[in-house]
């Protein structure tokens, strides 16, 4: 190419540039004018009206807030509702691999709340497995339901979750050997496909297995107990991140298929009611939990969040009145600070009763009226670690559940946008686009490696503690800090009743 070649393509090539800046800053300033137009005139924001166009860097600098302070500004221990450090161990765990630390903890063992497991002197050696033990749910069922895994996944709804993390979930569920709760949005295909034992969760709207007036329906809970996967029916009353409120999902998850799982029309919001209309007393649930295991012939308990004990001792001294076979086969007790897609803020921060008041008061009115071996006890609630999980053993758990936990395993960045159609993971969103990033058969892996991970380490405090069965951990192996700094038994915290075996 010679010299005036070269510089007439120079020339070309400086002119599209400088035409393409013009261009660009022509329509900048057009754009901050059409801006400064429409903030000036609105009404509905004030710092957009007295300072148009520099006020909408708020509300950018608020959305990316969040991202800055999770990965850059908080603490490994400071966030909420998960905090770094517990995330990581849950992504290690499901990812199967070194889930050791170096050089020290960086969790505080000086505030108040602090649990700690006490340590014997002579161990279990390593080598003596420990296993947990297989319990029967439900022995006066026609079909009892034995299982071992102490850690099983807990209610959450098809709609609610996509269908790429139904599937993942299920299979992971059958490799692990764990069961899975369906949530209230009734049972779906995907549950069945990746080969689960299953647990229906029966809400207040009775999604699945309601008539055309929205009332129970005795073929569909046959239909349902006749396949051979599902083991257990649970009625729920209640949901620690909303107590007194139904379940919510929002008109943009409602697709053709969610409306027709759950039996409701397509595209509008899906708002459960607050309670069961049949149930206002200890009797009529009784009555409701019979009647469904009747039906059914398979276990059938309930799951509340738990604000005192009135309710409980009504409910024990109707089951005596009534006979033991009429008891419900287990309670899931659930805490205030548990999980969900969408609730109202008042109930989400301020309503019920967390895990460490309730699952004692619980166990203990079990054991005073002597129906602590009768009803197993599933506790749920920001149980997503080894520890936790132990911690709910000593204080009468024989089973934990946990939802959040199993979602980190599946890749949830804690994006908090469940109530949205927008889960960048593709966990809780229907949009295609986003569900493509979460690989079914990779994250069935990561459920199941979560699973038996949470289940091995349980076992491992329970041989550190000297038990040689993890359910046989109690309250005499952890102890919580009080105020003073100083720790206290849990055995002392929470007094067993006295005929307490």
């Amino acid at each position: 190419m010679d010299g005036s070649r070269l510089h007439e393509y120079v020339r070309i090539v400086t002119t599209i540039l400088l035409d393409g800046f013009v261009l660009a800053f022509s329509g900048l300033i057009i754009a901050i004018v059409i801006m400064y137009i429409v903030d000036v005139t609105q009404t509905a924001h004030a710092v957009r009206r007295n300072y148009p166009v520099v006020g909408r860097f708020r509300y950018l600098f608020e959305t990316l807030g969040e991202f800055f302070r999770q990965y850059f500004f908080a603490m490994d221990r400071e966030e909420m509702p998960f905090n770094r450090a517990e995330r990581s161990w849950v992504y290690r765990a499901a990812k199967d691999i070194d889930s050791t630390v170096p050089f020290g903890s960086t969790r505080s063992l000086e505030l108040p709340g602090t649990v700690m497991f006490v340590n014997t002197a002579f161990p279990t050696l390593t080598e003596e497995s420990c296993v947990p033990e297989h319990l029967t749910i439900g022995p006066y069922c026609q079909q009892p339901y034995e299982t071992g895994s102490i850690f099983n996944i807990s209610g959450m709804s098809y709609g609610a979750i996509s269908k790429p993390a139904i599937l993942a979930l299920s299979k992971g569920a059958r490799m692990a050997g764990c069961w899975m709760n369906t949530g209230e949005g009734g049972l779906s295909p995907y549950h069945l496909e990746g080969g689960a034992d299953i647990v229906v969760q029966i809400g207040t709207a009775k999604y699945g297995v309601r008539d055309e007036n929205g009332k129970l329906s005795d073929a569909k809970l046959k239909a349902i107990a006749a396949k051979p996967q599902v083991k257990m029916f649970e009625l729920k009353l209640s949901q620690g991140a909303k107590p007194g409120k139904g379940g919510l999902l929002p008109a943009e998850k409602v697709s053709i298929e969610v409306a027709r799982i759950r039996g409701i029309p397509v595209g509008e919001a899906s708002i459960s009611p607050n309670r069961h209309p049949e149930i206002e007393s200890v009797q009529d649930l009784l009555d409701v939990v019979g009647h469904i295991r009747e039906v059914t012939g398979k276990p059938t308990g309930f799951k509340l969040v738990i604000s005192g004990d009135g309710f409980l001792d009504d409910l024990c001294n109707e089951i005596h009145k009534r006979g033991v076979e009429s008891a419900p086969d287990f309670i899931t007790v659930d805490s205030a600070d548990g999980g969900t897609g969408a609730a109202p803020q008042s109930l989400i921060d301020f309503m019920g009763l967390p895990l460490r008041e309730t699952l004692p008061m619980l166990a203990n009115t079990l054991i005073k009226h002597d129906l602590k071996r009768r009803i197993r006890i599933i506790a749920s609630g920001k149980l997503i670690d080894p520890s936790s999980v132990a911690w709910a053993i000593c204080l009468g758990a024989d089973f934990a559940v946990s939802a959040r936990g199993f979602m980190f395993a599946l890749g949830c960045i804690q994006a908090l946008q469940c109530n949205k159609n927008t889960c960048p993971t593709g966990i809780t969103t229907h949009d295609k686009g986003l569900q493509k990033g979460l690989v079914v058969e990779n994250k069935a892996e990561r459920v199941k490696n979560y699973c038996n991970n949470v289940n091995y380490e349980v076992g491992v405090i329970a041989h550190s503690c000297g038990v040689e069965e993890p359910r046989r951990l109690c309250r005499q192996h952890a102890r919580i800090v009080c105020d003073t700094g100083l720790s206290m038994s849990l055995e002392d915290l929470h007094r067993l009743p006295g005929n307490a075996d």
